[in-house]
């Protein structure tokens, strides 16, 4: 009788160390997934001027799919489901979906940095924050209109779309996200460094600096998980060896860059971390200590 009929209960039996350690930890990665990424968007939607910037468009992005992220894995992975084209307890590629996003908003934003550092000039001109906000909206409409293709058509047919959209997402991977970041390393090692002090300058460093750090963060927690699939749908291999995602390690580790990711943005952002300390974790700090008194 499947989980579904049953009642759902824990992933793993908890009848030993190892297995409370395990569901303790995923209990615990969703809630700081949710936490740091709801307090980021909450900093961006606080501030005007963070508002006002494309970059801290596309960190309130990656945040906001990050939060249903970390929602989303109370069941994916702290739960006893398999998440999988042919299992009853499925979230209909939902879960997928906002990870994707999460991927997708990255590599925006990487090229979204590169246009800026290259052609600042002709930046201005074209990326409004309309046609950012534009960006933002195509590729959140993409994702679910993939989701709804593969939620009308059948499994082997899905399984197809899937692995097309893997293998084009690695295309993308290695283009964008390996091929843009050796250049912005180098114009900012051998072009930014060379410009004279200024409050623009330090902002475009920054900016550039950031970007490359959670690329690499990106790459190290998400190739794993794209050669797998690659391999798995081309080759015609068992793909769902674990129990479900809070056991795959593979799966894990881009929920791990969901938790890295907003903890990079704060240490490498100074507005963004002025802006979470005096107007997010602050005045929340002051309420919890006056209705502990009161």
């Amino acid at each position: 009788m499947s989980n579904h009929s049953q009642g759902l209960s824990f992933v793993l039996p908890l009848t030993n160390a190892g297995n409370v350690f395990m569901l303790l930890f995923s209990i615990f990665l969703a809630a700081t997934i949710i936490f740091l990424n709801v307090s980021v968007s909450l900093s961006i939607l606080l501030n005007k001027a963070l508002r006002g910037e494309n970059r801290f468009m596309y960190m309130l992005s990656t945040c906001l799919s990050d939060i249903c992220t970390g929602v989303s894995y109370y069941y994916s992975g702290v739960l006893d489901v398999r998440d999988n084209f042919n299992s009853p307890t499925r979230t209909f590629f939902i879960v997928h979906t906002f990870l994707g996003l999460s991927y997708m908003a990255i590599l925006a934003a990487q090229a979204d940095r590169y246009h800026a550092v290259v052609s600042p000039f002709k930046y201005s001109q074209r990326m409004t924050r309309n046609r950012t906000l534009l960006v933002i909206f195509v590729y959140w409409f993409y994702a679910f209109f993939i989701v709804c293709v593969q939620n009308l058509v059948t499994a082997g047919v899905a399984r197809q779309v899937a692995s097309i959209g893997s293998f084009v997402g690695n295309i993308f991977t290695v283009i964008i996200m390996i091929g843009l970041n050796i250049r912005l390393f180098i114009i900012a090692r051998f072009q930014l460094e060379r410009e004279p002090p200024s409050e623009d300058g330090d902002t475009k460093r920054s900016s550039v600096y950031l970007i490359l750090v959670v690329a690499v963060f990106f790459l190290g927690t998400w190739l794993p998980i794209f050669c797998h699939a690659v391999a798995c749908n081309f080759g015609n291999l068992t793909c769902h060896t674990f129990r479900n995602e809070g056991t795959d390690p593979v799966r894990i580790l881009p929920r791990i860059n969901a938790a890295l990711t907003p903890i990079l943005y704060i240490r490498g952002c100074t507005p963004l971390r002025a802006t979470l300390l005096t107007k997010v974790w602050r005045p929340c700090h002051k309420k919890r200590q006056r209705s502990f008194h009161v």
